[in-house]
């Protein structure tokens, strides 16, 4: 009679471990299979986007410029510095920025004067320490100072 208690106190348990099973696999869901289609729809996208005279970096590391786009196959032909090769679009695994911009932004971010020299202002000198103090002592000197150091160190 006792057994009737237990296999029917047992059977919470088992909804228990469901709940648990189900919960794990929710969790997974988020963590794992979530993020990834997200990746994978960011992935598409950018291969919609592909576009001729794109700059690239295929998975293998190899920078080109896309020379043809076959939507057919879903093939690229790139240029490889004159060497011309077919890959599966999803072999593109970055776009480079067009060169176009680059340079607008570098010269932005460049400040020079007239004449084209940096300006230095006394304030961008470094303070003097004991470190560039011995460096402008001869190296005699600097022998010395380290002969120095050695022995105090050893006495303590």
């Amino acid at each position: 009679m006792n057994t009737l208690f237990l296999a029917a106190a047992g059977g919470g348990n088992n909804m228990l471990i469901l709940l648990l099973f189900v919960g794990l696999m929710v969790l997974m869901y988020f963590t794992m299979i979530r993020p990834q289609k997200k990746q994978q729809q960011k992935r598409v996208q950018m291969m919609d986007k592909l576009k001729k005279g794109d700059q690239v970096i295929l998975v293998d590391g190899l920078h080109a410029k896309i020379d043809s786009i076959n939507s057919k196959d879903k093939t690229i032909v790139i240029d490889a510095d004159g060497i011309y090769l077919t890959f599966s679009r999803m072999a593109v695994r970055q776009i480079l920025p067009s060169a176009t911009a680059a340079p607008k932004e570098a010269s932005a971010t460049t400040n020079t004067t007239s004449t084209d020299k940096p300006v230095v202002k006394d304030t961008d000198k470094p303070a003097d320490t004991a470190e560039t103090k011995s460096e402008d002592k001869p190296a005699e000197t600097k022998a010395d100072d380290t002969a120095e150091k050695k022995d105090d160190s050893d006495k303590e």
